[in-house]
């Protein structure tokens, strides 16, 4: 093919997620955005991820359909053999620290068929997951240029660079309950000692040294992009750009841009699922608190007990996803607590995949209880619901502090302790839930409040992505910085 021939060609972009459904999930949205674009996009994946991704990519491509849209391709390459049992590939299927250790080993192991990906098909661009921070130097060979995408906000990040910068951990006390502030930030940012990864765990796998180690590579990407938008959170943007002198594109919320939001992120929903919009259209506005906790985080039998215990004393009507594998009900549920699900007056639980986005946007729903991952923060920002926010590891303590304290659209329940998802947490007690609940979806000025904030905030989400809005120029822009890159590429020869 001739340069000029080349130059007609559609703007090709690899999209690298890490095997998590927390980082599936927004690339297989955000490769739906840009192919709307008229960009080619591939996703390079294993078999079990590329099932969990294909009902949105499919959807998307129908929608594509008479249209100059390219389709989506999913490149399938095998994962890696480490010892881990057929069919774990995910995130979601590990279970213990040496489960853990293979399944890091495995990402590793990605970079052989990433680079020849590379090779075959000569991308103009890469978005690759920041868990693989050895794919800026494997696109670099190759002459590709690599966006870093971490799937979590622009606050949360920026915590992170205060803190392996300044390492502030070191000049407070060795205290679970000591305060730290994150020095340089926009906001006074503090939280306890127990809710921040230590820099003295030197682990193996995702401890301190691995974050500085991604942090160093995506700084040396092309840019990072990120699902979030500029009216989100302003200040960040700014402190990113300027202070920081760090490219990035924000180009979210790209669950907007999907086209399945029943079965997105799953090859199988619960059959529970099915039920539950029937359920909540018997419903008053506002009157239902939903209870997820993503794919990752487990909860003990007790944990789970004085759970079902404050949703039972706040007296509000409850729809509650609880893992597939969690515990039988035997070993958590109070006395009397089926009864609150009997007929379904008060009481729903989805055991599996739940349908969050037709949840979230249901108008019977007036509170979010969630671990404050990002995708389920910024759906529930989208939807216009305010949180009760109960972080447990990764980003989450930081996310907590940008809604809780920055926007002003949640109410903490106390979690305390950062610990991963295959270790035990702290238990909180049922009265404490019960009054996190009922300060956010309760009559009082307080709740009022989050729930209009939160309302506005819904509806800048909504136009953001729209025509002029400033995530839809920002996707413009990046494909435009892309092709004219290109074009200068192939033009001097390189």
């Amino acid at each position: 093919m001739s340069v000029k021939d080349e130059q007609h060609q559609p703007l090709h972009i690899l999209f690298f997620p890490f095997p998590a459904h927390g980082h599936l999930i927004p690339i297989a949205d955000m490769a739906a955005l840009f192919a709307a674009r008229g960009v080619r996009c591939s996703i390079l994946t294993t078999p079990v991820n590329a099932a969990i991704v294909r009902s949105a990519v499919d959807h998307a491509n129908d929608a594509f359909a008479g249209t100059n849209s390219p389709a989506i391709d999913i490149s399938v390459v095998p994962f890696p053999d480490v010892g881990l049992p057929p069919g774990v590939e995910n995130g979601t299927a590990i279970k213990s620290q040496g489960d853990r250790g293979k399944f890091f080993l495995a990402a590793q192991l990605l970079r052989e068929p990433f680079d020849r990906f590379l090779f075959d098909n000569r991308p103009d661009a890469v978005v690759s997951d920041s868990f693989f921070p050895w794919s800026v130097d494997a696109a670099a060979e190759h002459g590709v240029p690599r966006l870093a995408f971490l799937g979590s906000s622009m606050f949360a990040l920026s915590c992170i660079d205060s803190m392996l910068r300044h390492n502030p951990l070191a000049t407070v006390p060795d205290d679970p309950d000591a305060l730290v502030s994150l020095p340089g930030l926009p906001h006074h940012v503090e939280l306890r000692r127990s809710q921040m990864m230590d820099p003295a765990n030197q682990a193996e796998h995702w401890g301190w040294a691995f974050f500085e180690g991604m942090d160093a590579a995506d700084r040396r990407s092309f840019g990072e992009v990120f699902n979030s938008f500029h009216e989100l959170e302003p200040d960040y943007v700014e402190h990113y750009h300027t202070t920081l002198g760090r490219r990035a594109w924000l180009v979210g919320p790209v669950a907007l841009a999907t086209k399945d939001m029943a079965g997105r992120g799953t090859d199988a929903l619960s059959p529970d699922a099915a039920n539950c919009i029937g359920w909540l259209d018997m419903k008053p506005a506002s009157s239902v608190v939903y209870i997820s906790f993503g794919t990752l985080t487990s909860f003990s039998p007790a944990e789970l007990h004085q759970l079902a215990r404050g949703l039972e004393l706040s007296g509000m009507n409850f729809l509650w996803v609880i893992g597939a594998a969690g515990p039988d009900t035997s070993e958590w549920m109070p006395e009397g607590f089926a009864e609150l699900m009997a007929h379904g007056d008060r009481g729903f639980i989805i055991r599996g995949w739940a349908p969050q986005m037709l949840i979230l946007n249901h108008p019977a729903v007036g509170g979010f209880l969630t671990h404050c991952g990002w995708n389920s923060t910024l759906e529930a920002v989208s939807a216009g619901v305010p949180m009760v926010t109960w972080p447990r590891y990764a980003d989450q303590f930081n996310n907590e502090k940008l809604i809780v304290e920055v926007l002003k659209v949640g109410v903490s329940i106390g979690a305390k302790d950062y610990a991963s998802c295959v270790e035990t947490h702290e238990v909180i007690d049922g009265e404490v839930i019960a009054e996190s609940i009922g300060r956010l979806m309760g009559n009082g000025e307080e709740g009022d409040a989050m729930q209009k904030k939160a309302k506005d905030l819904g509806g800048k989400a909504r136009r953001v992505v729209e025509n002029g809005g400033s995530s839809y120029n920002a996707v413009g822009r990046l494909i435009d910085e892309l092709t004219a890159r290109r074009s200068s590429v192939k033009v001097g020869g390189k």
